[in-house]
């Protein structure tokens, strides 16, 4: 009985979560302003409302709060004078230096600082967005009372705010060298952030995370050119990322909002989103195992001595 009513809550949030999402692209398209479509928004919704992930919704206050100042420092950075690579790396280095100082580490602010870089948000518009759209998924989860029970804080890692910002920097600057255009895709950066985070972390896990994220990736690129209509290629997006994830056995938010990034990105880029995610991912998780090994080792030597 208990089985059958978890299942009956979780096909209603789901279809929350869902009809959240379609609302913010059918606003946008009522609204003609395609700087209102927060992909991040999409993982956020699933992840809270749906999968209760205790990181994200452990302080319902943050979940507002650190998206939001974190998409207001790339919005106000997009505007200054500088190179596009430079004012990526102002960003990532301003909000690590952010979610230090309130002692955060969600993931998902990184996507929604870097969003308004990586599309060259110019409009209010979008700060706005990220403002009422937060709002709302952080009065959900307290409607819902779906932090209930958790403990507000936790222990945070700082040394790998300090090991991501590395990583990707040396990753911006190959790609630099080579000229690669996809350097900065935010839901992936999202999963590198969070992979470094964890005590644990397998060959098996990088792979089907990479696996999940260039599969939503390819779907959305290709949803987003046969289909016209935006709506109905968000709530087709939506439904096979649920069957995708289920058919992989794997929960990674990130896969949400992937196939939302071709209504962002110039279709040019669009193009290249399948390839690109693929490459990326390549590189980073296999930078991230790495050092989850060499961190292993280093923490079996500690105890043996």
């Amino acid at each position: 009985m208990e089985s059958t009513v978890s299942k009956q809550k979780t096909i209603i949030f789901y279809t929350i979560s869902f009809a959240f999402i379609i609302a913010m692209i059918t606003a946008s398209e009522i609204l003609k302003d395609h700087e209102i479509i927060l992909p991040e928004v999409a993982a956020m919704a699933i992840a809270m409302w749906v999968w209760r992930d205790e990181g994200w919704i452990r302080q319902p206050s943050k979940i507002f709060l650190v998206p939001s100042i974190t998409a207001l420092i790339g919005f106000v950075v997009n505007q200054l004078p500088i190179s596009y690579l430079g004012k990526v790396i102002f960003t990532l280095i301003l909000m690590m230096i952010f979610l230090w100082t309130i002692q955060s580490n969600l993931g998902p602010s990184i996507a929604t600082g870097l969003l308004p870089v990586v599309t060259n948000a110019t409009e209010w518009s979008f700060v706005i967005s990220v403002f009422i759209l937060t709002f709302l998924l952080m009065i959900g989860v307290l409607l819902f009372r779906l932090n209930k029970g958790l403990e507000k804080k936790t222990e945070i890692q700082y040394k790998y705010m300090a090991v991501f910002l590395v990583l990707i920097f040396v990753w911006i600057g190959l790609c630099s060298i080579v000229g690669y255009p996809l350097a900065v895709i935010p839901p992936t950066l999202v999963v590198v952030f969070e992979s470094l985070q964890k005590p644990m972390y397998s060959g098996k896990m990088a792979f089907k995370q990479g696996l999940v994220l260039t599969i939503s990736a390819t779907i959305g690129t290709l949803l987003y050119f046969y289909i016209d209509s935006w709506i109905l290629a968000t709530l087709l997006d939506m439904i096979l990322m649920l069957i995708l994830l289920y058919v992989v056995g794997i929960r990674v938010p990130a896969v949400y909002a992937f196939p939302l990034l071709p209504f962002v990105f110039p279709d040019e880029i669009v193009a290249k989103l399948p390839l690109g995610s693929f490459i990326t991912c390549l590189f980073l998780l296999s930078a991230v195992l790495a050092y989850k090994k060499i961190e292993m080792r280093q923490k079996g030597r500690a105890v043996q001595m």
